[in-house]
């Protein structure tokens, strides 16, 4: 093995971690006790402590006692009054940054606050743990001899109001890198943080093109995009020739399964590949283990986590569990309280638990319908709205409809959405109602409105008219009607409309 002075170094310091990180593994109860008293010290400082009684000695019984579980929805007034420039509202101090991430009910965006302790005890710090994890495995690697590619889904930096600024999570992180994570990474922060998704991806594939790069970060529909377009630029069909040292890919944001072909068929034999779980709300696991799927929950990372079992699971009304009480094989809906001050908020993902010692997790769907599969994370409310908006342009009327996405041919990038649906009053147009409910989505759901970008990654809605009574036989042939019984109108997997497709009920 050749002598590599940069990478030896790096992974000298990251080893120090180590034992930080096994002790976490071997202790994970004491590592949440520890986070949940530091935020107990911190909010009880803060205007929401205060009006929910919170105290620095609050005990986690006193405190899933006097708080409730809320959304972003319930939450956001006090969000706004920190978008506003006041302190100590949720976290201690004046928050300025904000993540911009898909909508809800009520607004097509939503800010999630982001403190200095969030970005460097949560989200830099995990990320450097997976790096720790990474170089214990693999004590061979020369990954810092090349140059980190990393894509995130940013936009420049915008300023809200006079006291704060608002991006995606990626925008944010990258304009607050610490050296250790800027010194060998690219593209450039100029590119990184471009506004016109068409002209960043040229010019982010022309400048890494001829780059050693020996990582990639970023979520998979995306990098598919940029590293197709890098093949195009070096008439190559694989990254072996382009860049023989790239060793690890670490991904996160969407399912992998459905891009894993189209990567095998163009990295370099021998790519390691991870998953993260990291959200604009926290940076809350990572695969730790090459050899093993399962994620492991990131419990000294500024995060106090809480459980719901989805068989029980009724929004804010429902009970949580701490995570010395979860089991695995179950489906849990995921609460946080964080140090970005966050406060006992539904997550919106489930996740069901591979291993208790030590915990390591796996992402199974959503608490409500939803379709995630390009990081469009399109919810059952876009949906309805969309579908009512096409409707009223067009003079249609629908019964019933489900959708789910379609993926391209293997070794081909991108997808879209396939959407059977049943008229009383068809359309008087089909392209138009197509068109429509595209132009309605975009404009209810800012991460779908990304992807459409001029279908790189996301390709107009495909629209599939039902016979009438389909949705009624289907029902009927499940056993299934009755007004407590519903076709599931979105689905994140394609077994719904396939049946419904070729069996023609």
């Amino acid at each position: 093995m050749a002598f590599s002075p940069i990478t030896d170094l790096v992974n000298w310091r990251l080893s120090s971690r180590i034992p930080r990180l096994q002790e976490m593994r071997d202790n994970p109860i004491a590592a949440q006790q520890l986070v949940f008293r530091e935020l107990m010290t911190q909010v009880a400082l803060t205007d929401f402590g205060r009006e929910q009684g919170l105290t620095a000695e609050c005990t986690y019984e006193e405190f899933a006692a006097q708080v409730p579980i809320t959304n972003y929805d319930k939450l956001y007034p006090w969000i706004e009054r920190s978008i506003r420039g006041e302190a100590n509202v949720l976290w201690p101090g004046v928050t300025r940054w904000f993540a911009k991430s898909s909508g809800t009910t009520a607004a097509k965006s939503k800010f999630i606050p982001v403190s200095r302790e969030s970005l460097e005890e949560n989200h830099f710090k995990a990320g450097r743990d997976l790096l720790a994890f990474y170089s214990e495995q693999v004590p061979d690697s020369q990954l810092y001899d090349g140059l980190s590619l990393r894509l995130g889904g940013s936009s420049k930096i915008n300023e809200l109001n006079e006291h704060s600024y608002y991006g995606d999570l990626s925008a944010i992180m990258i304009d607050n890198l610490p050296l250790w994570a800027s010194w060998r990474s690219t593209p450039s922060h100029d590119l990184a943080l471009m506004d016109e998704w068409e002209a960043k991806i040229e010019k982010i594939a022309q400048q890494v093109a001829r780059q050693n790069v020996t990582s990639l970060f970023g979520v998979p529909s995306w990098m598919l995009v940029l590293l197709r377009r890098v093949l195009e630029i070096r008439g190559e069909t694989s990254l072996e020739a382009v860049w023989p040292n790239l060793e690890l890919f670490v991904h996160g944001g969407v399912a992998f399964t459905p891009y894993e072909s189209a990567f095998e068929a163009i990295l370099p034999r021998g790519t390691r590949k991870l998953e993260t779980y990291n959200a604009s709300e926290g940076f809350f696991a990572v695969q730790d283990r090459l050899d093993d799927p399962g994620m492991l929950l990131m419990l000294e990372h500024g995060i106090f986590y809480e459980f719901v079992p989805m068989a029980d699971f009724n929004g804010s009304d429902s009970r949580a569990i701490p995570l010395s009480e979860v089991k695995m094989g179950i489906n849990y809906a995921l609460i946080i309280s964080t140090n970005g001050g966050l406060w006992r908020t539904i997550v919106g993902d489930t996740v069901q638990f591979t291993s208790l010692a030590p915990y390591r997790i796996l992402i199974t769907g959503r608490t409500r319908l939803f379709i995630n599969a390009f990081g469009e994370e399109l919810m059952i409310d876009n949906a309805e709205r969309a579908v009512a908006e096409a409707c009223r342009k067009t003079g249609a009327q629908v019964d019933e409809y489900t959708a789910a996405p379609w993926w391209a041919a293997a070794g081909e990038a991108g997808g879209g959405h396939d959407w059977l649906l049943e008229f009383r009053i068809p359309p008087y147009s089909i392209e138009a109602f197509a068109q429509a409910l595209d132009t309605a989505l975009k404009a209810s759901n800012s991460d779908y409105e990304a992807k459409r970008y001029k279908s790189m990654v996301l390709q107009p809605p495909r629209v599939h008219v039902a016979a009438p009574g389909t949705f009624h036989n289907w029902l009927k042939s499940k056993g299934k009607l009755g007004g407590q019984h519903k076709v599931p109108r979105l689905m994140n997997d394609r077994s719904l409309i396939e049946e419904l497709l070729v069996s023609g009920f």
